[in-house]
């Protein structure tokens, strides 16, 4: 999968207004109401990932999650960390709705 451009990343996060470029990888805190749920969106992200076998770095403090995503085989940011952002932002949807 090839590393998207500077100007590929921009326009990827205009469709993902919580989440930013840092460092060449895209990060998103989510809170929640508790620790239990934050750890069934853990659990729906880490089933996503596993499917797609893209894993991300995962952050828990109690009821936040922080995701930080990046392709290493690529060096850097690629369609795949918007594909598993999108999921990860559908399962905090779901549990939160």
């Amino acid at each position: 999968m090839d590393k998207l451009s500077d100007e590929q990343i921009q326009a990827e996060l205009a469709n993902f207004p919580k989440w930013s470029e840092v460092g060449g990888e895209i990060v998103r805190t989510y809170q929640f109401d508790d620790f239990v749920q934050s750890i069934r969106f853990v659990n729906e992200v880490a089933e996503a990932a596993e499917a797609a076998q893209h894993h991300p770095d995962i952050l828990i403090r109690y009821n936040k999650v922080t995701l930080t995503l990046s392709t290493h085989d690529a060096g850097g940011i690629t369609k795949k960390d918007f594909d598993l952002a999108r999921k990860a932002n559908a399962s905090a949807g779901a549990l939160v709705a």
